[in-house]
């Protein structure tokens, strides 16, 4: 989870429980006579996209006014983003949300990061924040889909990982993402990174990482793992790509080429990648935070040859309104086709994102549906 991440609110389009037809278009109409107009006074109430650019705008953008066909309304600038369009350098949509919601949360999040390493309970951010305990944590969690708690253990992992892949002692990396002790560090964090801090460190040196590159329908692809499982699944154009990959991740470990003793798991992965649904359940070695592994968990249970759609996915882990972070947490699953991803598209059907390029994602999509 990246510590910057504000999930977006549902789209306007993606809400009919709160609307009849007749008011939802009579909003739309406001709103496009509002983009018409330049009427500045609606900027932070929604933006509006364009199909034909890819763009999302505030309402007073003086940019040309596009054809109504073309336009889509979202509540907040992270909705518009999760399907896709990307913000305008002209008006700059997201200089200010307008939603005193989203805004107090993010205020929230800063804070508990400047003070990682001081007990931020619930009852001092309330007090911070001018509200009841009861009221900032339910907030939060609609917002977020996770508590301030596992927020603040979320930002300590990624800052302890951090420092380790640069190459900085235990100790100092400890004291640095605000763990109090190196009992509480190991207690924390031993299941998380899927390993102990220190071999972490090196790199994994401790379980060596085991690679093989080969040829897929998808092109070049990588696959790696430890003793516990597979820990990486990736495709490039080349293997000096997916090499260089794998040493990001992993920027101190002994890496081995090893043909043979992955064969198994190659051979399970190119069936499913052409069209076969084996039910195997590979083994992996992979880190996640708790919201991560909801999603990828569930990921998981989309039948072969299926899609889901973002809000699906959302509201079936119970947080219809965690469309934004369920978008992030397909975008860094580690094993592609493991955890089928690509089987997550957008709301209207059209692809969304991938991590590995759309194409590719197009082409896993049809050899399912075959």
């Amino acid at each position: 989870m990246t510590t910057n991440a504000i999930l977006a609110m549902e789209s306007v389009e993606m809400m009919p429980h709160v609307q009849t037809k007749t008011s939802a278009a009579e909003a739309h109409d406001a709103r496009w006579d509002a983009v018409v107009a330049r009427d500045a006074r609606r900027d932070g109430d929604f933006v509006f996209a364009v199909s034909t650019t890819g763009v999302y705008c505030r309402p007073s953008c003086a940019a040309r006014r596009p054809r109504r066909e073309n336009v889509k309304f979202f509540a907040v600038p992270e909705a518009a983003e999760q399907a896709g369009y990307r913000a305008c350098l002209r008006c700059r949509p997201k200089a200010s949300s307008g939603n005193a919601e989203a805004d107090t949360v993010k205020a929230i999040c800063r804070f508990i990061e400047q003070h990682l390493d001081e007990p931020v309970t619930l009852g001092r951010l309330a007090k911070e924040f001018r509200q009841s305990p009861f009221q900032l944590q339910r907030r939060f969690k609609a917002v977020l889909g996770i508590t301030p708690r596992e927020y603040a253990d979320a930002s300590r992992l990624r800052t302890l990982k951090r420092s380790l892949q640069a190459g900085d002692s235990v100790t100092t990396a400890m004291y640095d993402a605000g763990y109090g002790s190196s009992s509480r560090l190991y207690e924390r964090t031993a299941s998380q990174l899927g390993m102990t801090p220190d071999k972490y460190r090196r790199g994994a040196i401790a379980a060596t990482i085991r690679y093989v590159c080969t040829d897929s329908p998808l092109g070049r692809m990588l696959i790696a793992a430890t003793d516990r499982g597979i820990c990486s699944i990736q495709f490039a154009r080349k293997d000096s790509e997916l090499i260089e990959g794998l040493k990001r991740e992993f920027p101190f470990a002994v890496r081995k080429s090893d043909d043979g003793g992955l064969q198994k798991w190659v051979e399970i992965l190119l069936h499913q990648m052409r069209g076969e649904d084996l039910n195997s359940a590979l083994p992996l070695d992979i880190r996640a935070t708790s919201f991560q592994r909801r999603v990828w968990t569930f990921l998981q249970s989309i039948p072969f040859g299926a899609t889901k759609s973002y809000s699906d996915v959302a509201r079936a882990i119970g947080r219809p309104r965690a469309c934004r972070a369920v978008a992030r947490a397909c975008a860094t699953n580690p094993v592609a086709v493991a955890i089928p991803c690509h089987r997550v598209v957008r709301e209207d059907g059209s692809m969304g994102g991938y991590r590995w390029g759309m194409e590719r994602k197009k082409a896993l999509l049809a050899l399912e549906r075959k």
